[in-house]
């Protein structure tokens, strides 16, 4: 099933953690503090309960690792392009624990996600009009991330890094539509463990890029 109709089938879990997952694999290009966003996870378990009060308190977080600990390795990405970025992720947040605004936080996350990934692959277009396009038509086509799986260029020109982070998008979704699979803690374990693969991953090439420019 493509991203596209897994995040509208999705119920409040799973979008609430495809969201915060997506905000969370891309957090090395704006603090090294990487835990900072753990306790909105035991929001994403608790749900409607707790989801409120522990957005607030993870954006108030979020902004004090901002302003002590902004990485600054970001090669063609600028500290001030990622931060806007990912925090415009979480600025972006519903405090109403409702389907509605919860898929469109998701989706917005799925965007922005593979869009920071784009600007790191090969092509390096993330932000035009053509990558807009070619990342909408890659949540639409599960084709495209077997394409690249080889660590070339797809088809449809979705490098590598833009592939693995379909692939984990996808597999968040569907590891949460899994029967009993969205409504504890074990999945929600999965997904960070998902998500934190991607964060090595995501440091790794920023890293490389910023030992090349210097």
């Amino acid at each position: 099933m493509s991203l596209v109709k897994l995040i509208a089938q999705a119920d409040e879990r799973g979008l609430a953690a495809s969201g915060l997952a997506c905000l969370d694999r891309c957090l090395p290009l704006l603090v090294e503090d990487t835990e900072v966003l753990r306790p909105l996870w035991a929001g994403v378990v608790a749900g409607e309960r707790d989801w409120p009060g522990r957005l607030e308190a993870s954006t108030r977080a979020l902004d004090s690792a901002v302003e002590a600990e902004a990485f600054a390795g970001a090669a063609e990405v600028s500290v001030d392009e990622a931060a806007a970025l990912v925090r415009s992720m979480l600025g972006a947040a519903p405090s109403e624990w409702a389907a509605g605004p919860l898929r469109d936080w998701a989706d917005a996350c799925s965007l922005a996600a593979l869009d920071i990934h784009h600007r790191f692959d090969s092509a390096g277009e993330g932000g035009s009009p053509e990558a807009a396009e070619r990342l909408a038509r890659a949540r639409e086509d599960n084709a495209v991330v077997a394409d690249a799986v080889d660590g070339a260029e797809g088809t449809d020109g979705v490098g590598p890094l833009v592939a693995g982070e379909l692939r984990r998008q996808i597999r968040i979704l569907e590891i949460l539509a899994e029967p009993g699979g969205g409504t504890g803690a074990a999945g929600v374990r999965q997904v960070m463990d998902l998500s934190t693969e991607g964060q090595r991953v995501l440091r790794a090439v920023v890293s490389r890029r910023a030992r090349a420019r210097s």
